[in-house]
């Protein structure tokens, strides 16, 4: 699994997990059904972006969604998955780029790639990829060999860039194949005049996806002695981060010329996710909704339930200056009155707060599981893949644990205080004004 926009589920929100997981798993059975068993490694979160946008293009469509069985990726539940030709472009262009990575990795002679016959073997599987791509790809009206070529051309231009060489001249082969990829998603969906914009969305995001890609290699390949645009370009990471919120920048503007029937989740991961993606390149944040003064200076994550919105500390929230309770957090020291409020949630509430009142507190916990049973679940927790690959109930506590391999990148914090782009958030109904 790889890819720049890997958002944590948790900043999501249920709506935007749901539809996003639905694209994931749609591009996984896409590539089962069209290319084998086999494929489905090459799954990668930037692939569904094509599907998401066709998707948010499109709109509802019969024959969109479709149940899919069981799978342990999943905690074996059944769930809706993306069907149809947006998730048919995700896994043609999924499987060269998976290729190019691969030559990437023999070129470099990364780990095993260095022996010669692990190294041939690779390239056939390259090959084959490309292939397969380029038939899915035909039988949508996508001519594939945009993507190759992009690829075959990497290596020359590498070759030949030293220091001075703009680093830009050596992203323009990836900026041109996602550009053709996003731009295909307007004649998917019926719309075809949003491919221009599409296409500048794409150039962006192919410039996004190689520096990202080059800043979080880039001390790795120093100490391999392996070729880095940005080392052998002499780029700083202070140019490649101006490259970079100016790409951000540039795919916002994009988006917005782009006609949308639903652009809910196009938009959370082109915009906001993608912004959190170089904050965590540049290790510059943990989280993308932080709040920021009128100095510049960061609040930190904001607590559940007093997340602020667009604007200013506390826009948006329920306890702005405008509410009743007056100024902030009413509970917060120094807030209006002496003392937490004593309704639902207060110390002495019926609420989740567990005051003394009847009629409410937390629900009943369950039982813990004894030693035995507690192994057994443990098993097959483990043989399902559900330990590290989805919530699930903790063998023996039974309470709700996050799965091992979990990609959230925002520590400790709630990030749903601050879902900004879920229903009724600061960018609800709007076209993205706000500055999250």
């Amino acid at each position: 699994m790889f890819g720049i926009v890997r958002p944590c589920t948790h900043r999501l929100g249920e709506r935007f997990k749901a539809e996003w997981m639905a694209h994931l798993c749609g591009l996984c059975l896409a590539l089962r059904s069209d290319h084998g068993q086999f494929a489905r490694i090459v799954t990668n979160y930037d692939g569904l972006l094509v599907s998401v946008l066709t998707d948010a293009q499109s709109g509802p469509a019969s024959g969109s969604r479709r149940t899919a069985g069981p799978c342990p990726l999943r905690g074996m539940r059944t769930a809706s998955v993306a069907n149809g030709e947006g998730a048919r472009l995700a896994a043609a262009v999924s499987l060269v780029l998976a290729s190019a990575k691969v030559r990437d990795h023999v070129a470099d002679r990364d780990g095993l790639l260095a022996r010669a016959p692990i190294a041939m073997a690779a390239r056939r599987v390259a090959r084959g990829w490309d292939r397969a791509g380029a038939r899915t790809g035909a039988s949508l009206g996508f001519d594939t060999a945009v993507l190759v070529d992009a690829v075959d051309r990497q290596e020359g231009i590498e070759t030949l860039a030293g220091p001075g060489t703009s680093v830009l001249v050596v992203t323009e082969p990836t900026e041109t194949a996602t550009a053709a990829a996003f731009a295909h998603t307007a004649q998917l969906a019926g719309r075809p005049g949003n491919a221009p914009a599409l296409a500048e969305a794409g150039r962006y995001f192919g410039r996004l996806a190689h520096l990202l890609d080059a800043v979080e290699d880039q001390g790795a390949d120093e100490a391999a002695g392996a070729w880095n645009p940005l080392t052998a370009t002499g780029t700083s990471l202070a140019e490649a981060r101006r490259l970079c919120d100016d790409a951000l920048h540039g795919i916002k503007l994009a988006l917005r010329e782009v006609e949308f029937a639903d652009a809910g989740l196009a938009h959370r991961l082109l915009v906001h996710e993608l912004r959190t993606s170089v904050d965590r390149a540049f290790g510059t944040g943990s989280c993308g909704h932080t709040a920021m003064n009128a100095a510049g200076q960061g609040f930190g994550p904001p607590p559940q339930g007093y997340g602020p919105g667009a604007g200013a500390p506390g826009a948006g929230s329920p306890y702005a200056g405008g509410h009743p309770y007056g100024n902030g957090n009413p509970y917060a020291p120094g807030g209006p009155g002496t003392a937490p409020p004593m309704g639902p949630g207060g110390p002495g509430g019926h609420g989740w707060g567990g005051g003394s009142g009847g009629g409410g507190g937390l629900p009943p916990r369950k039982p813990r599981r004894g030693l035995l049973a507690g192994c057994a679940v443990a098993i097959g927790l483990f043989c399902t893949c559900q330990l590290c690959c989805t919530e699930h109930d903790g063998p023996w506590s039974r309470e709700k644990k996050q799965p091992w391999c979990d990609n959230c990148d925002c520590g400790n914090c709630d990030c749903s205080g601050c879902n900004c782009c879920g229903e009724g958030g600061c960018c609800d109904g709007c076209d993205c004004g706000c500055d999250c």
